[in-house]
């Protein structure tokens, strides 16, 4: 199934100048979400892990089907002040301000393989804060998979230090 059908772009949302590519078509939809999954576990296929980082928020919604369907541990990357206990946290700029990514430490254990799934690749700025927080933990981001990449934005060249894949490629 071609999912870049079933998305929705709009123009100047949020702000002007930004083309807003929009994924609730496919959630709103079972066989184009099972389609979403599917394909993004197909890019997995073969691939040495441990554990699946889900970014805040689309990320959690497409990260925990495919970590259920592959019996893989889920660890959440929140933003800063959502997550209880021990946490390990970086801020990061946007092209807007500051944010912070938090991972609780005991989520990613000493010499683990991580793979990111989101659902967007943009700038590559929350993968490569994840990346660097796994790798202060002592595991190592191997993959980093998107339903989307917006490749003009050049977001894969924050992660050369792992593999890059996508479905949709804009």
């Amino acid at each position: 199934m071609d999912l870049r059908e079933v998305i929705k772009s709009y123009p100047d949302f949020p702000k002007p100048n930004i083309l807003f590519r929009d994924v609730n078509p496919i959630l709103q939809d079972a066989k184009h979400f099972e389609s979403a999954i599917s394909q993004i576990e197909d890019l997995l296929y073969d691939m040495d892990y441990d554990v699946i980082i889900a970014p805040e928020s689309r990320g959690f919604i497409f990260a925990a089907p495919i970590a259920i369907r592959q019996g893989k541990g889920l660890v959440l990357a929140r933003k800063k002040g959502k997550l209880p206990g021990d946490v390990a946290s970086k801020q990061y700029f946007l092209e807007y301000g500051m944010d912070s990514i938090e991972i609780q430490k005991d989520g990613i254990k000493l010499g683990q393989k991580v793979v990111i799934i989101d659902d967007l690749l943009a700038t590559g700025g929350t993968a490569k804060v994840i990346c660097d927080i796994v790798d202060g933990l002592g595991g190592k981001v191997v993959a980093s998979v998107f339903l989307i990449e917006l490749a003009e934005l050049n977001g894969r060249e924050l992660l050369k230090d792992c593999e890059v894949k996508a479905i949709i490629t804009y």
